[in-house]
């Protein structure tokens, strides 16, 4: 979830590091600590972050791309499932998968997904979507912003609360029109996805088996013991976590107690969509509950909480499939970006990355730049 359980170690976010950057035309002031980049595509922010290149690919599954960018502020755009092809990622939850994009601006985004998107024969998922044009004159006066009222949620900072009304009132003051709605589901979103994240997991990790695909065990004595060599020593113990619970999700006598419970679940958050899609046109929410965590203070929690701390103003998004945006909006006291979420109905890019620029063009970021 924060990109700290690699072989190499964790991922370090380059805001707070002991590398020399400025924050704009300013040097960093407070003492440098060890802080997560997020996750999971924690390393390819960092890579956009840091300038080693102009634009990074990762999946997002629940706020994998967006989660990330937030912490290291980067732009993290998840397009609306089926518009971008899924061939050659490696799957985590196939009902949810999207390619993300990381940037370090708006119309590099689009730049990006315009060059992506798309149908592909290898993904039967994919369909034919016009590629985007940024309206870089948008009028906001017949915008209808929501403002989800569930999103405000326990563990919030009031940095973040702070940054979330800051975005509503240079909305309002440029003519869009600001209402509160309400989307009842949301706070099963984590629990719904972690169920069927585990339930995918376990059946798509299953083909990691030594016979077919990746690295396997030096063992000649045992089939069977070959098979449990080589998945203890290919996939970490969150990895094998999910796939136990996964396997007892599925399991006869549990799929309709857990199984088909998420389903249902997840077709009432989709609902709640589908149903706020009459009366708006974009919602905006936070995209992290806080600034970057310090290192040692994330690792207190287990892999579950660290989900339910990074993913819960994200998931929903891959609940629907709509497209989403994660775009840095200002600098907390601890000298750390803030970001805010935009979302759309599904294959709005246009109009979703339209107003995006607008609000990037507003607030003016002051981006990291690493010095020699």
């Amino acid at each position: 979830a924060g990109t700290v359980d690699s072989v190499y170690g964790p991922t370090k976010n380059i805001w707070g590091s002991d590398l020399k950057y400025s924050i704009g035309k300013k040097l960093p002031k407070k003492k440098t600590r060890l802080r997560i980049a997020g996750g999971s595509s924690g390393g390819s922010a960092v890579a956009v972050a840091t300038e080693a290149c102009f634009a990074a690919l990762g999946s997002d599954s629940g706020g994998s791309t967006r989660n990330p960018a937030s912490y290291c502020g980067i732009v993290g755009f998840k397009p609306t499932y089926s518009s971008i092809s899924r061939h050659g990622l490696i799957p985590l939850v196939n009902s949810m998968d999207v390619p993300g994009i990381l940037t370090r601006n708006v119309e590099d985004a689009s730049f990006i997904y315009n060059t992506i998107c798309g149908i592909d024969p290898k993904d039967s998922t994919t369909v034919n979507v016009n590629k985007i044009t940024l309206d870089k004159n948008l009028n906001c006066h017949k915008l209808r912003i929501g403002i989800p009222k569930e999103y405000y949620c326990k563990g919030m900072s009031s940095d973040v609360v702070e940054t979330w009304k800051y975005v509503e009132k240079v909305l309002e003051e440029g003519g869009a029109t600001i209402q509160s709605v309400s989307m009842p589901h949301t706070p099963y979103s984590i629990a719904c996805y972690s169920v069927l994240n585990q339930c995918e997991v376990a059946s798509n990790m299953a083909r990691y088996d030594g016979l077919r695909y990746g690295q396997r065990a030096e063992v000649d004595h045992s089939t069977n013991q070959m098979y449990s060599e080589t998945r203890s020593q290919s996939l970490n113990s969150v990895v094998r976590g999910r796939i136990l619970a996964g396997n007892y999700f599925l399991l006869q006598k549990n799929y309709h107690k857990y199984f088909l419970q998420a389903l249902k679940i997840r077709q009432l958050i989709c609902e709640d969509f589908r149903k706020v899609w009459e009366v708006v046109d974009i919602l905006l929410t936070p995209t992290t509950l806080t600034e970057a965590p310090i290192f040692k203070d994330f690792m207190n929690y287990d892999n579950r909480e660290q989900c339910a701390l990074n993913d819960y103003c994200t998931q929903s998004a891959n609940m629907s499939g709509c497209p989403a945006i994660s775009i840095p909006i200002r600098i907390s006291e601890n000298e750390m970006p803030l970001s805010i979420q935009l979302m759309a109905p599904n294959y709005k890019e246009e109009s979703l990355l339209s107003l995006a620029y607008w609000i990037e063009k507003e607030v003016q970021f002051p981006l990291l730049r690493i010095l020699q």
